[in-house]
């Protein structure tokens, strides 16, 4: 048995010493490090990872193959991409202040702002050093905005080609994007026993800080995983916006539904059934 953190490059080597006939257990660094004594060297982190391989109830990570890496990849790419444009944006924003320019946030009035600079007239109040600066930013803002959107056809194309993505969409609010990262990021659904192992791998779980048989429960732990939970929030977003838009009466199955989106997820990947609307209540 080889186990390893699971960090950079982990996967790669648990496939390779799994064709050499090994059996690889990968374990999350957090779980690691409570088995780390005193300082740091090869030899402690070494004796930390084979103590916590042993410990009973160890969770380990799954190894993933090439094909599911590659299939996660694009969401990846994706998210550096939206991060990269929302600080452009912010940059914009922030340096157009300096001159008295106040734009909304978001990235619809940057289309706006971006005609305005394109007109001499209105860049008169900058500084003439300053206007190809302000063109540039805006040009690779562009840029960034057609990468974005080649990558949401590419995700929409992928999530035509699988059942499972189509399944997930019936689920109110999960569109392609959504539906597709978690099939691709989602580990083994084998793996979870319950719908609540699922919510608590995405991190959508409580924290506790519970002593002396008192369980006080804290605010969701976020210690999950980190591009599907932000997907399944905007989702939940467009949903109450709708409700709020149709004046979606209280106690309904919206309000019904946040805490149980993610075990709605599970059980449709474990039945491979298509989303059902809830029965109505009769009065």
């Amino acid at each position: 048995m080889v186990a390893l953190e699971a960090c950079g490059g982990a996967h790669f080597w648990a496939r390779e010493l799994q064709a050499m006939g090994h059996e690889v257990r990968l374990i999350p660094p957090a779980y690691v490090k409570p088995s780390v004594k005193r300082h740091k060297n090869d030899a402690i982190d070494a004796e930390a990872i084979c103590g916590a391989a042993q410990r009973p109830g160890m969770r380990f990570v799954a190894v993933k193959s090439e094909e599911q890496q590659a299939a996660g990849l694009v969401f990846r790419t994706r998210d550096v991409l939206v991060r990269q444009r929302t600080q452009r944006i912010n940059a914009i924003r922030g340096h157009l202040a300096e001159y008295g320019w106040v734009a909304p946030r978001g990235t619809a009035p940057m289309t706006m702002l971006a005609d305005l600079l394109e007109d001499e007239e209105m860049t008169s109040t900058l500084p003439e050093a300053a206007r190809p600066m302000f063109k540039l930013m805006v040009d690779l803002l562009g840029e960034l905005g057609k990468q974005i959107a080649m990558l949401d056809r590419e995700i929409a194309r992928r999530a035509k080609e699988d059942d499972a993505v189509r399944r997930l969409m019936t689920i109110p609010g999960i569109g392609p994007i959504a539906a597709t990262a978690i099939i691709a990021l989602a580990p083994p659904i084998a793996t979870l026993s319950k719908g609540r192992d699922f919510a608590a791998w995405l991190g959508l779980a409580p924290g506790q800080h519970s002593t002396g048989g008192k369980q006080p429960l804290g605010s969701i732990s976020k210690m999950g995983e980190r591009t599907i939970r932000p997907l399944l929030i905007i989702c939940g977003s467009s949903m109450v916006r709708q409700a709020c838009r149709h004046s979606a009466p209280a106690g309904s199955w919206l309000e019904r539904m946040q805490p149980r989106k993610p075990r709605m997820i599970w059980a449709l990947l474990t039945k491979k059934e298509d989303c059902r609307a809830p029965a109505a209540i009769a009065a």
